[in-house]
């Protein structure tokens, strides 16, 4: 990791981390690419990818074959996108099959490298709401103050229980090198984990920007949520009608897995790509729109085709 001198912290100023890897819902993922879209932010560095993943499988294309790309894990930094505080925001492709802890110590050492004071993991909490129902904000916290600043915002404390993945494993890291940790989780239903669940995404920003004393507009956000909470409840109440009633389908454990990986999909038809293209052109000259397009590849199934591409709008200034 090269840390520049230029993104060292400013005397005076407070720097957070917030962290996302995909997972259940992909809360974390949307809620951390909303932050990129809405705040002036630029990538800052980025993992070895050889060092936290195997190569374990080659690709072909037109009769070549080469290495499969790894997923990449990038850090971002908005200055001042509160008064007098920085946001450093990580977010990687994938998580690692094996090294978690070894990855989290690294992660908080180059966070501490970067003036960092205070870090955040977002995550989906499945429960068995009805995706008509608003989504609650679960967080845990590595020390008293995090804790009273959960409940100062109405967060619901977990008591008790475990976190699976580096969502846990980073907030562990963290508390064993001195650094504060909040995980902030928003709630999903168990009907819905493998889809995006926006609006889980949009209660977690609102808990976090609150704890921030940020300001951001989150309606983009919460519209998106809510045309997705109207289609899946739609289709949960013609799936109860097939069957009489009864459960359409058992919620998953609250510490579910989250869905594997897609497999590489297929090119979009012309119509979807050429407004997929127009739309990377709107938002390379206003990154403001970004959300607007990964809301549309969230729609095509198609995000994770083009997640380098998209990322790559984050990288100046």
């Amino acid at each position: 990791m090269l840390t520049a001198n230029g993104n060292k912290k400013v005397t005076g100023k407070e720097r957070w981390l917030v962290t996302a890897w995909p997972g259940m819902g992909t809360v974390a993922v949307t809620a951390v690419v909303y932050l990129l879209s809405k705040l002036k932010v630029r990538q800052i560095d980025e993992f070895d990818a050889r060092e936290l993943f195997e190569v374990e499988e080659a690709e072909v294309e037109e009769g070549l074959l080469h290495a499969a790309r790894l997923p990449r894990s990038r850090l971002f930094l908005a200055e001042n996108a509160a008064p007098n505080r920085d946001i450093v925001v990580f977010l990687g492709e994938a998580q690692p099959p094996t090294g978690k802890f070894a990855l989290s110590q690294k992660l908080i050492t180059a966070a501490r490298d970067l003036g960092v004071t205070r870090v955040f993991c977002f995550a989906g909490w499945v429960s068995d709401m009805k995706p008509s129902t608003l989504s609650r904000v679960h967080g845990v916290a590595t020390d008293q103050n995090g804790l009273r600043d959960l409940r100062r915002q109405g967060v619901e404390v977990v008591s008790s229980g475990r976190i699976s993945g580096l969502n846990g494993v980073l907030l562990a890291a963290a508390a064993e090198q001195g650094l504060p940790g909040v995980g902030l989780l928003g709630e999903m239903p168990g009907v819905a984990y493998q889809l995006p669940y926006p609006s889980a995404a949009a209660a977690v920003l609102r808990a976090f920007t609150a704890m921030a004393g940020m300001t951001l507009d989150l309606e983009e956000l919460e519209n998106y949520g809510r045309q997705m909470q109207e289609e899946l409840s739609s289709a949960y109440q013609q799936a109860l009608k097939a069957l009489g009633g009864a459960q359409a389908l058992e919620p998953e454990d609250e510490e579910a897995s989250p869905p594997p990986a897609a497999e590489k999909p297929e090119n979009l038809p012309g119509e979807d790509a050429g407004r997929i293209e127009e739309l990377f052109a709107a938002a390379a000259q206003d990154r403001a729109k970004a959300f607007a397009l990964k809301s549309e590849l969230d729609r095509l199934g198609a995000f994770r085709q083009y997640e380098d591409r998209f990322l790559a709008l984050f990288k100046g200034d």
